[in-house]
């Protein structure tokens, strides 16, 4: 994407309200009572009005339609979250392995249009004289960007700005280092104004629920490392072990309360999930799920989802890549329940903290305590953060394992249990099977968070997931392995096509959905 467009856009629009607003522009200039520009930046408004559009667009909040297309349809569902009963374009699109082009494109475009140039703009702005937004903006660009990295492999990084006729793509390697690094900066200038005693001057503008708390973002920052570092385990152990001991040592930590979760708070909009699956009824709870929750007799079952309306009294999923004949088929199904009724919408749990700590610890690195104990306050963390009672029983159960699915309408569509582990955490397991144990209750904890879930599957192989029926990638996506990414958009392809080229040299494979990105390797976990 080309920054022109963008700049483009955002000159157009400021003209229009100029046309529109300003006929007696004369007076207006010259009010006493009016804003004078040296006010205007006193208050650090010219700086403050690019951080809504990051916020609201690390996940798109509205319109719902776009959060469909940027998430919903593809890693929500790739990750085993959630499921469709519709048919769309006659059942031959992303649940079905099919890629299209006209729904992927929001993924690059909404990021690079609200996350991306926002950062780079508030950078213009604010660095070497405002170091405290900078540093704001820097991790927020770092939460925005590292989910589009871990989409489509390189990516335009280094260089967006640049008005050359090709934008070049940095490699996934290339741009993690460069996020390693801006998390460097950030994290040491807020944890220095904080120690300062410096009153925050991001309170009216914090939307994440920390109140402009530059200790509450130092947290968040040192988990968000952590969670990148474990990305890279497989490709550089001695970096990802290196960045993980970092988030721990820091004098403010990572996150250990359900306080810390980083979430996004509407002051307008409810979480776009509550649309789709309720009024629209688009997604339902998935295959996967139902097995796994439902076999554990999990009590955060009632939180995520609604009973079937279908079926009264029993929660039921749907399963990804199945023929799909008619939307009412399913769409009675279970539908996503009061996790998405508010207008706080969760992208980091505390859990998550945990059970990365849990899976650091299991690799022998310096974590400030033992997998076990990480482990089980993970599954603590995630009970008490959604209200509900009876993790001391849970997490010691060694009976319970996932069980069979059986769709009551196409017993085609029937599976054995896949997932096959117990809940308990047992010394004696191997280290593989501790691993499926730990990232399949992050799975859960994370819900619906579908993004992150989709990552740890293609980074661990866990959990394990129902393999689609229906596979129409013609070769290009392996029912076994599923999508590893989303090829390069159409706008790209169309603009920058120099800049595409720079990157398919940079992925390793042609540019398909199942080419594996940087991190994505076919090594084994241990």
């Amino acid at each position: 994407m080309k920054l022109y467009n963008i700049k483009k856009t955002t000159i157009i629009i400021s003209l229009l309200i100029i046309v529109s607003c300003t006929d007696n522009f004369e007076e207006i200039n010259t009010n006493p009572n009016g804003i004078t520009p040296e006010l205007f930046e006193q208050d650090f408004n010219h700086i403050k009005g690019g951080f809504a559009p990051m916020f609201n667009n690390i996940q798109v909040l509205t319109p719902e339609w776009v959060y469909q297309l940027q998430q919903g349809l593809n890693c929500d569902i790739w990750s085993g979250y959630m499921a469709t009963p519709t048919p769309f374009a006659g059942g031959v699109n992303n649940t079905t392995y099919s890629l299209v082009d006209g729904w992927n494109g929001f993924i690059w475009d909404y990021a690079y249009r609200n996350v991306m140039f926002n950062a780079y703009d508030i950078a213009n702005k604010t660095k070497d004289k405002y170091d405290q937004f900078y540093a704001l903006s820097l991790i927020l660009k770092v939460e925005g960007m590292h989910r589009v990295t871990d989409t489509f492999g390189p990516i335009i990084y280094s260089d967006f700005g640049s008005q050359a006729s090709i934008i070049e793509y940095d490699s996934q390697e290339d741009v993690y280092n460069l996020m390693f690094e801006e998390l460097d900066f950030a994290v040491a200038e807020l944890t220095t104004r904080y120690n300062a005693g410096e009153e925050s001057t991001f309170v009216s503008t914090d939307l994440s629920g920390y109140n402009g708390d530059y200790k509450a973002w130092v947290k968040f920052a040192n988990t968000l490392r952590l969670r990148l570092a474990m990305r890279i385990v497989k490709v550089n152990p001695v970096l990802a072990k290196l960045e993980a001991e970092k988030a721990i040592a820091h004098e403010f930590g990572v996150m250990t309360v359900n306080e810390d979760l980083f979430k996004i708070v509407s002051p307008v909009y409810t979480n776009p999930i509550a649309t789709i699956s309720n009024s629209w009824l688009d997604i339902r709870m998935s295959a996967d799920m139902e097995s796994i929750l439902r076999g554990y007799e999990d009590p955060r079952i009632a939180s995520y989802f609604n009973i079937s309306s279908q079926f009264l009294g029993e929660y039921k999923g749907v399963r990804t890549g199945i023929e799909l004949i008619a939307k009412a088929d399913h769409q009675d199904f279970s539908g996503i329940g009061e996790v998405v009724s508010s207008n706080e919408i969760v992208l980091m749990t505390t859990a998550e903290a945990y059970f990365l700590r849990a899976e650091g610890a299991l690799r022998g690195w310096n974590m400030g305590g033992i997998a076990q104990d990480f482990y089980e306050q993970g599954i603590e963390m995630s009970f008490n953060q959604r209200g509900v009672s009876g993790a001391a029983a849970y997490k010691v159960d060694n009976v319970k394992t996932p069980i069979a699915y059986v769709d009551p309408n196409f017993s085609v569509n029937n599976s054995a249990p896949v997932n096959n582990v117990t809940i308990a955490w047992n010394d004696s397991d191997s280290n593989e099977i501790k691993l499926q144990k730990i990232i399949t209750q992050k799975w859960i904890g994370g819900f619906p968070e579908g993004q992150e879930a989709w990552s740890d599957y293609r980074r661990t192989g866990y959990p394990k997931l129902f393999p689609v029926l229906v596979n129409y990638s013609g070769g290009t996506i392996t029912t076994q392995f599923g999508p590893r990414r989303i090829n390069f958009v159409q706008s790209e392809r169309t603009n920058n096509p120099g800049g595409v080229a720079s990157g398919v040299s940079k992925l390793g494979g042609p540019d398909n959905g199942g080419t594996r990105i940087w991190w994505d390797t076919t090594g084994p976990n241990f």
